[in-house]
């Protein structure tokens, strides 16, 4: 494990939703969806050490900003709301160095759980005389 990882080089990749991030030695991609269901928030990973809320309909979320926040993290608005988590260096390596595991992982939890990585595009009606 790399202690006090330090990015060289991170970029927002728009058109494919990716985040680019640099390490000595590593680059890894991250997909937004996969940043967004896994953000460091308390509104994802809870107060304490409990398992991550799984969190479905976020496959075609978009980052819409991204800030330095002092040398140790970055934070990520995306277009859903979100914008509470601080992805610390350390984070980002463990997000890109464990990507398929945890990808994995989420897939077979939303599967279980009945959810899906699109949101519900049906069309609700309502009736605005009753």
């Amino acid at each position: 494990m790399m202690n006090n990882p330090s990015p060289t080089s991170i970029k927002l990749r728009q058109q494919s939703r990716q985040l680019e991030v640099e390490f000595p030695g590593s680059i890894y991609l991250l997909p937004y969806e996969y940043l967004r269901v896994f953000s460091p928030s308390a509104e994802v990973r809870g107060h304490g050490n409990q398992e991550i809320i799984l969190i479905g309909g976020k496959k075609e979320v978009q980052v819409t900003n991204i800030e330095a926040v002092g040398q140790y993290a970055i934070k990520l608005t995306f277009d859903d709301g979100h914008d509470s988590g601080l992805y610390t260096w350390q984070t980002l390596f463990e997000l890109g160095r464990d990507y398929a595991t945890n990808w994995q992982k989420y897939l077979k939890r939303l599967e279980h759980s009945g959810l899906q990585r699109s949101a519900d595009k049906a069309v609700q009606t309502f009736n605005p005389q009753s």
